[in-house]
């Protein structure tokens, strides 16, 4: 059964990356509507989107509103049943479409995640992410070779925002992304919500697309440290973290990452993140735990710190 499909992307200066992604998305093998949200770009891409792709939707910011509200307000504008946020710094196959919303056959699937490889294509990015207990997440399968795409080991959580499809249904159940995230995590929070309201997620190891990365706040820049430290803080609060069996894990490890951070960087920009995160959640709703099936409890301590450097070849060299 065909379904309607609408891909929505994000995006903030860097017009060359856009028109990239709309290059590859002309060349699907499936009908599809094209929504971008420039959120508050400085430079020329809103007026060459405009010119040189008419047929693409536009939505527009003057200010940067983070990426949640942006991509919150494309989905907002389209109605298609399935929802594909996409970043601009993704390039994919023609059939990446037609691979990724197949699992949807299933009424259980609420998501699915899409391979995704690192330039080159021979090392994966990630196939979706995985969450370890204490319900921090990570790019599952990360650095490995692209043989081992198809591994069933770690858990598979649900799909990256970077380019993964969406149930409409699951993602309006849910209301979305959280918009008090300006950006990272945002994706990891609307999954552990996706999975606790009861839908399931799948890899779709055949919707392949190459991810560029770091291409917007910079690899590793205090911004970018910042932000990813307020969803940490805010997500330990939302989810009541700290008051269960694995706080002590979590705070261990939130402090081991923070003091590594302040040697490598030698900021606090980890530390005040996390901080203003957690203050941001003071006062809200508490999220239920997602069901034990959702996360993995074979990542330790030692893998989660490893995994927070990068570093997984070794648990399946």
């Amino acid at each position: 059964m065909a379904r309607s499909v609408d891909v929505v992307i994000v995006t903030y200066n860097r017009y060359e990356l856009t028109a990239s992604c709309l290059r590859h998305l002309q060349q699907q093998t499936i009908e599809h509507r094209v929504i971008v949200v420039d959120n508050g770009s400085t430079d020329d891409t809103r007026e060459r989107l405009r010119a040189e792709w008419p047929e693409v939707s536009l939505e527009y910011f003057e200010e940067n509103h983070g990426f949640p509200e942006a991509c919150n307000r494309g989905v907002a504008a389209g109605s298609g049943e399935v929802v594909v946020p996409m970043n601009n710094d993704v390039v994919c196959r023609p059939d990446f479409l037609e691979q990724l919303i197949a699992p949807l056959e299933d009424p259980a699937v609420g998501s699915t995640a899409s391979l995704l490889l690192q330039p080159g294509g021979e090392l994966i990015d990630s196939v979706g992410m995985t969450v370890d207990v204490t319900l921090a997440g990570y790019p599952r399968l990360h650095g490995l070779r692209v043989t081992h795409a198809g591994d069933t080991c770690p858990v598979l959580t649900g799909p990256m925002a970077t380019a993964g499809a969406y149930r409409r249904a699951a993602w309006e159940q849910v209301e979305g992304l959280d918009e008090t995230i300006f950006a990272y995590t945002e994706d990891l929070d609307m999954t552990l919500r996706i999975r606790s309201a009861g839908w399931g997620s799948v890899a779709a190891v055949d919707a392949v697309g190459v991810h560029l990365g770091s291409a917007t706040h910079g690899h590793r820049s205090a911004r970018q440290r910042r932000h990813a430290g307020f969803g940490r803080g805010y997500m330990l609060r939302r989810y009541g973290l700290l008051r269960e069996s694995a706080a002590l894990r979590a705070l261990s490890t939130e402090a081991i990452v923070v003091l590594g951070d302040l040697v490598i960087s030698r900021d606090l920009a980890a530390l005040r993140g996390r901080l203003a995160g957690w203050s941001a959640g003071r006062g809200c709703p508490r999220h239920p735990r997602p069901p034990a099936s959702a996360l993995d409890d074979h990542i330790s301590f030692r893998d989660s710190l490893a995994l927070r450097r990068g570093v997984y070849a070794r648990r399946a060299a």
